[in-house]
């Protein structure tokens, strides 16, 4: 969804409902990888940050680099998953924003922080082409906010947002209300803090991702904890066109909130039930090891077993697997030739300067016993 001038104001928030059934507590998940040690805990941290990240971006339509992301959250987590990607300065901002809210969920949010978050997302002050207030809270220079969708020419208009003269009021009533102690419900309190953040549209550009940033951090309140096991943003992600459409419901009408928080909670309780799913791969990862603990591999092939293990992109090939691990292309053949010898990888049917490999489908350990070349 993009921004845009014009004329404009949004309404009163109305509540219409005193109590939304809440989802079943992540708790579950926690205690479940409480019990799988500290290792694991690591990997489905990581696993589920780098999911907020890519997931939020590309809410708004914007791909970022999956392993540049995912070393960025390990550097600043202390996780070793071996060699480190080179992050763009962009990717940074995104991974700084999404760890001060849930890191320290415990702080207050003030404005400054806010400007802070906002400046890591647009380092260059510009979105795309355009210059923008980066660090600061919009102006109406060219009219008041439009918040709109689809081709020039063809825009949809989904809300007007408030004028740039009511945002130091407005943030100022929305941050004392965020910091303070609240009879409604934690969970209930980060629904309505992404929709009245979003309302208000308080920046240029980036209002999306910082509200959703703001949603988790009162996830991360609710649960005293900055460790979670589930993506709120990933699940947004797969229901984008609903959760516009919601948005723009509450946002055109009498701003009864109520059908969004029906629509957040439900989200949250589907994002929460697939946790199980997507920490799947953490424990297939962490059973892959544990099955071939006796197997000697050089620290090579298991800096690139583990990359296939998280999800490597494309086709693994000599070159690639040199210039992953470091090595010289005789060396990465060598160790590829002995990773298919053992069964962990098959050459795929193409060959010649074409050949690639791939997992093995079981990845199963044979008998033999391969000793990488140091």
């Amino acid at each position: 969804m993009n921004s845009r001038t014009g004329p404009g104001s949004v309404g009163t928030v109305i509540v219409s409902r005193s109590f939304w059934p809440r989802p079943a507590p992540a708790g579950a998940a926690d205690g479940y990888m409480e019990a799988l040690g500290f290792t694991l805990r690591e990997e489905a941290v990581l696993q589920t940050l780098t999911a907020d990240v890519l997931k939020s971006s590309e809410i708004e339509g914007e791909e970022l680099d999956t392993e540049q992301v995912r070393s960025s959250i390990a550097r600043r987590l202390g996780i070793d998953i071996g060699a480190l990607k080179p992050a763009d300065r962009n990717v940074e901002g995104v991974v700084e924003m999404m760890l001060d809210a849930t890191r320290r969920y415990d702080q207050l949010l003030t404005a400054e922080r806010l400007f802070a978050w906002h400046a890591s997302l647009f380092p260059t002050g510009r979105s795309g082409m355009t210059k923008i207030r980066a660090g600061a809270w919009r102006d109406d220079n060219a009219g008041t906010m439009e918040i709109v969708s689809g081709p020039i020419g063809k825009e949809r208009l989904h809300f007007e947002a408030p004028k740039a003269e009511r945002l130091d009021a407005e943030m100022s009533v929305f941050l004392d209300w965020f910091n303070s102690a609240t009879d409604i419900d934690p969970v209930m309190k980060a629904g309505l803090a992404h929709l009245w953040f979003v309302t208000i549209h308080p920046f240029d550009d980036g209002n999306g991702r910082i509200a959703r940033a703001i949603a988790d951090m009162a996830l991360a309140r609710s649960e005293n904890s900055p460790h979670r096991f589930y993506s709120m943003s990933s699940q947004i992600r797969q229901e984008r066109r609903d959760y516009y459409d919601i948005l723009e419901a509450t946002q055109k009408g009498t701003m009864d909130v109520t059908p969004w928080m029906d629509w957040f909670l439900e989200c949250l309780g589907r994002a929460i039930d697939g946790a199980q799913t997507a920490l799947s791969s953490v424990l297939d990862k962490a059973r892959f090891w544990e099955r071939i603990q006796r197997v000697t591999l050089n620290d090579r092939q298991r800096l690139v077993l583990n990359r296939l293990l998280d999800g490597f992109e494309g086709k693994l090939t000599t070159s690639k697997y040199a210039k992953l691990s470091k090595c010289s292309p005789d060396t990465a053949l060598r160790d590829i030739l002995q990773l298919v010898e053992s069964g962990f990888l098959v050459r795929s049917a193409a060959g010649g300067r074409s050949t690639s490999y791939e997992l093995a489908v079981s990845t199963a350990v044979t008998s033999k016993n391969p000793r990488g070349s140091d």
